[in-house]
């Protein structure tokens, strides 16, 4: 056993590193000569030296004022050292050791080094005095936080400071410019490579998963460069357990013949005279390792070289962090896109009103100030106008967009049908009923029911379903279970609900119960700037489903979609689009194409007769002359189109002309 190791420490963390070589004394003392020198008036100006003799490593007291200690007990003479052993000369404690990796073990005696009282460290190496080939193996120079970083009004000194300002911004705005980890690595490299005096180095990554105590086996070389006759070679256990753990940077000089501090080939072989290690960190975090080193005697890094890698190392770990929050940013927005894309789907399923006309942007006004509240809605309109878009537009506006939405159209099911749908029934309640089963009422606790055709509800349901309205408990049917529910309701009839009330068909209660926010959904003659715009919204629709060669409307068929009347409304135009998009042999759908019914819409005789509570006696020839000419200007006096609309021939609307006398604006 020739080498050891003296080690400065602070608490229980080293601060100096000092190889100790056989032949070599180390002397301690005041004054600048020594190799330790200790600037406390207690300390002898040679106060006492180590060195390396047959019997082992030999602590000598040089005739001390104050007396040289050795694990607590002052010494005279020569005294032999071993692992572990603590030297304490005034305030200064060294701690000596043969095995390098002891200097980050805890050890069990108290041991700390002091500062003087203006701050300055107390305990310097002084190599003055010797030739760099007799200069110990030490780790000079140790730097926690660089210069670059601190305000200008601090930073002293201005030798070439400028030029590595200069360098550093630079590599900043390339590192800022960088879109992976890797070439991050490399830009910090080269930067590294014209900033310092190195000849070999290499930026190593943390590629495993986070550690309290990371160690070199979680670094994987990222980028590498040599400018010598050999490649690269790994960084030191040593230094880079120094680095990680202390999350300082270390300049190592000397280190050719230590293959501890040295950065040894395949062969042992050391190719380093100096080593800089430096973390890469960030609040705390290391995220990975700067290793360089130089070759030859006159290329050496400095503490100029340190403070620079240093720099970089924090910009390289902000590099990588502004790129891990921009692949999160990426990963959260393409996410989003994604959820944002799915509810749009279901939207467009569900709730997608096509239309930009005054009429529709009057329904989502009435939508957008009724969906908040928990009042009952009444959407009145024509069959196929799209009540019940309406209502899940309502639903999924309203507070209750996460519940559930149910929907039960009452004109399809019988009374007691009905009645089993909207409250549920018990097991055997009726024949069929094997099992229990919850009602629309249960389905949609704390979301929204729509309940289509409202009209077509039978009186005794009537009942039951007003005293739900009201608060009211219900049970199922067979059961006698009280049942209580948050639901909100929103009805829709294409009825004259009032006609009903006074016939005797709906009850007045249950009408005034419904009728707190009444919408309107104009049918689609009203409001025919939407007309061509809803058919290229479902031929797009429909030509993405069959996936065959896009088909798209002639002039002259978009012309006769919107002169149209459309008696089954939205509904009928999706059907006819769909229909010309399958049957349609080529490309373009012309007005052949289009299959238009010829029957009236619900409401023309209601558009053409005067209100009944304000009749005037007419004649059918009257009757039939308004009918004529109303649907003649909603042709735009196309008389192919109104035939076929009124469905008679074109020379029997011909005659009609003639004799009611009816005039085209244009003439």
């Amino acid at each position: 056993m020739s080498d050891a190791y003296l080690v400065i420490r602070v608490g229980s963390k080293w601060t100096d590193f000092i190889r100790l070589v056989s032949g070599r004394t180390a002397t301690i003392g005041r004054t600048s000569t020594n190799l330790i020198v200790i600037k406390d008036d207690s300390c002898s100006r040679n106060h006492a030296e180590v060195f390396h003799s047959r019997n082992g490593w030999q602590l000598r007291d040089l005739g001390s004022r104050n007396g040289t200690h050795l694990n607590g007990t002052t010494i005279s003479g020569d005294c032999g050292l071993t692992p572990g052993d603590v030297i304490r000369i005034a305030q200064c404690q060294l701690a000596f050791v043969t095995n390098p990796q002891d200097a980050f073990k805890a050890d069990s005696r108290e041991v700390t080094a002091a500062e003087s009282e203006t701050g300055d460290t107390y305990v310097s190496l002084s190599d003055s005095n010797l030739l760099p080939s007799d200069q110990p193996t030490t780790i000079t120079h140790r730097q926690d936080q660089t210069r670059f970083q601190q305000p200008i009004a601090e930073k002293t000194g201005t030798d070439a400071s400028g030029a590595d300002a200069e360098e550093l911004c630079r590599l900043v705005f390339q590192l800022a410019n960088q879109n992976d980890a890797a070439q991050i690595a490399q830009v910090a490299l080269n930067g590294l490579f014209a900033g310092t005096k190195i000849d070999a180095g290499a930026v190593l990554l943390v590629t495993a998963d986070l550690k309290d105590q990371l160690a070199i086996e979680d670094l994987e070389i990222s980028a590498s460069r040599a400018d010598t006759s050999s490649s690269y070679h790994r960084v030191s256990p040593f230094l880079a357990t120094t680095a990680l753990q202390q999350r300082e940077a270390v300049l190592a000089r000397n280190v050719a013949d230590d293959p501890t501090l040295g950065t040894p080939d395949s062969k042992g072989e050391i190719h380093s005279t100096s080593d800089i290690c430096a973390p890469i960190r960030h609040e705390g975090e290391v995220l990975g390792l700067i290793h360089l080193y130089s070759t030859t005697e006159n290329r050496s890094p400095g503490t100029g070289d340190l403070e620079f890698t240093l720099a970089v190392a924090d910009n390289v770990a902000q590099a990588l962090v502004n790129l891990r929050r921009q692949a999160g940013l990426a990963k959260d927005l393409s996410q989003s896109r994604d959820e944002v894309s799915q509810l749009r789907k279901q939207l467009r399923a569900n709730v997608e009103i096509v239309g930009s006309s005054t009429q529709l942007n009057d329904v989502h006004s009435q939508i957008a100030q009724a969906a908040p509240s928990r009042a009952t809605v009444l959407i009145r309109g024509e069959s196929g106008v799209g009540k019940e878009l309406v209502a899940r537009a309502v639903h999924y506006a309203s507070p209750r967009q996460h519940g559930p939405f149910v929907c039960l159209n009452c004109a399809a099911l019988s009374e007691t049908l009905l009645e089993s749908e909207l409250f549920g029934h018990e097991k055997g309640a009726f024949t069929g009923a094997t099992e229990r089963k919850a009602g629309k009422f249960e389905a949609a606790s704390e979301g929204t029911l729509m309940l289509d055709e409202i009209g077509e509800m039978s009186l005794a349901i009537q009942a039951k379903f007003l005293r739900v309205l009201e608060g009211h408990p219900f049970e199922r049917v067979g059961g006698s279970e009280a049942l209580e529910v948050d639901v909100r309701i929103i009805a829709a009839t294409n009825r004259d609900l009032e006609k009903a009330v006074s016939e005797g068909d709906f009850r007045r209660d249950l009408y005034f119960r419904l009728n707190v926010v009444e919408m309107e959904v104009p049918p689609l003659r009203k409001r025919p700037g939407d007309i061509v715009e809803l058919a290229d919204f479902f031929l797009h629709q429909f030509n993405q489903e069959t996936g065959k060669p896009p088909r798209r409307f002639s002039d002259d068929a978009r012309e006769q979609l919107r002169t149209y009347h459309w008696p089954g409304n939205v509904r009928e135009l999706r059907n006819v689009v769909e229909r010309a998009v399958l049957l349609t042999p080529h490309d373009i759908i012309g007005q052949q194409d289009l299959k238009l019914s010829a029957l009236a819409s619900a409401s023309d005789s209601g558009e053409i007769a005067v209100p009944t509570n304000h009749y005037l006696p007419q004649s059918l020839a009257d009757v039939e002359k308004q009918h004529i000419e109303a649907t003649l200007e909603a042709c735009q006096w196309n008389k192919s189109r109104s035939a076929t609309t009124l469905g008679i021939e074109r020379s029997t609307l011909d005659r009609k002309i003639r004799r009611y006398n009816l005039k085209s604006p244009k003439t």
